[in-house]
């Protein structure tokens, strides 16, 4: 319980006179490291969260949330019937895939290949963006290829190419790979240079053709209502799909995900010795105000005043500064997560820098995506390392001896 008294006694140090103005310096230099340090924190994890999530949703654009493969045989399809899988499910697509080498013009490149039935291949959220080129179909002895690999090959809608599959024919030289030409009927955009550069779709019964596949092999690939949460809802399929195998987009991607988890981690801990180097100014401030209250400490002492009183009036002098350093800083890092596009462009524009180069990070802007949860977490921690600092400062206050502070004032 904090009484009137204390509390008037810790805001009038708080607020200092003129003779002692050193402390001001240093409760203002603490002031503005804490909120210095909980700003960049939130910033920091508010870019980590906003990166994540960009690009969860672009692989998720591309990619299928889950895919079922069975082990033996085909995949029942009448078990996406089940009620707790129509409740999570959008769409459920049947596909192949297979590698090639694609050539055109002498210029060979490696690709993957994914083939889709005509009528599933249209309801893709890759076809369906404004950045598709061409027909939303996918005829016999055509193909669909991404806008980078379009500028590699050189080639347009219409142009011819040519796939070598690992499947060989027999002929009279021998065993030799098959070799056939593809019509570009269409070109898409994922906003991942990796997918445009390295993946191609075509007719999923032109694709098991050529590349001898078994279309009892086919796998299946689930597009969810919401991709969050996603181990629960790849336990929901598992549950059901007892006998096949299911990957998530958190297995496939599981390697990329997993360092953007450490580094955020790392990068918490970094950027929360800010913090803590500058609460310890705290802890300089408060020992020379101590050491300039000797005489107002001994008078408090003499008129009654508690041991347990005068900690408090110091520990609350800490802690105000910490609670306002943190609340400044909240506030200064959430309106600079929201803003920060506009700050990157000014300063790249101002020294003609690319701080956030697209063909490295897959995005064109820089994301921020600002978590209440991390918010807390930031704030409590800044707290609580300035209550601790503020503890030593406060108990030394306390056991000052009265009449030796008296007797040399």
């Amino acid at each position: 319980m904090i009484t009137l008294l204390e509390r008037k006694i810790a805001f009038r140090y708080l607020f200092t006179k003129k003779k002692d103005g050193f402390i001001n310096i240093i409760s203002t230099f603490s002031f503005l490291g804490i909120a210095l340090g909980v700003a960049v924190l939130i910033v920091v994890m508010s870019v980590m969260n906003g990166f994540r999530t960009e690009l969860i949703n672009k692989i998720n654009g591309f990619n299928p949330h889950i895919k079922i493969f069975s082990y033996d045989g085909s995949i029942d399809l009448s078990k996406l019937k089940n009620d707790k899988i129509k409740r999570i499910s959008k769409q459920f697509f049947l596909s192949n895939s297979s590698e090639a080498v694609i050539i055109h013009n002498s210029y060979t490149k490696g690709i993957i290949l994914r083939g889709y039935l005509r009528d599933d291949f249209k309801k893709l959220k890759v076809i369906n963006n404004d950045n598709f080129y061409g027909k939303k179909t996918i005829s016999y002895n055509h193909i669909s290829i991404g806008k980078e690999l379009s500028f590699i090959l050189n080639v347009d809608l219409g142009d011819k190419i040519s796939i070598i599959s690992p499947s060989s024919i027999m002929s009279i030289a021998g065993s030799l790979p098959k070799q056939k030409s593809f019509v570009v009927e269409s070109i898409f955009e994922s906003e991942i240079n990796e997918f445009n550069q390295n993946i191609a779709f075509l007719n999923l019964k032109d694709l098991e053709e050529f590349f001898d596949l078994d279309k009892n092999n086919r796998y299946l690939e689930v597009f969810l209502q919401d991709p969050r949460d996603i181990e629960v809802k790849k336990n929901i399929f598992q549950n059901v799909f007892k006998d096949q195998l299911i990957n998530s987009w958190a297995d496939l991607n599981q390697s990329l995900f997993s360092a953007l988890k450490i580094e955020r981690n790392v990068m918490f801990i970094i950027l929360s010795l800010i913090i803590l180097i500058a609460a310890f100014n705290i802890i300089s401030g408060l020992t020379i105000l101590v050491k300039n209250k000797t005489r107002d400490i001994a008078i408090l002492k003499s008129i009654g005043v508690q041991n347990s009183s005068i900690t408090k009036i110091f520990f609350i002098v800490g802690f105000l500064i910490g609670a306002l350093s943190t609340l400044t800083g909240i506030i200064a890092g959430i309106i600079f997560s929201i803003n920060i596009e506009s700050f990157r462009s000014l300063i790249s524009n101002l020294f003609n820098i690319s701080l956030f180069p697209e063909e490295i990070y897959f995005l064109s802007k820089m994301p921020s995506e600002i978590d209440p949860f991390s918010i807390l977490i930031i704030s409590l921690l800044s707290i609580v390392i300035t209550c601790i600092v503020s503890i030593f400062p406060a108990i030394k206050a306390s056991q000052l001896d009265t009449i030796k502070s008296l007797k040399y004032e």
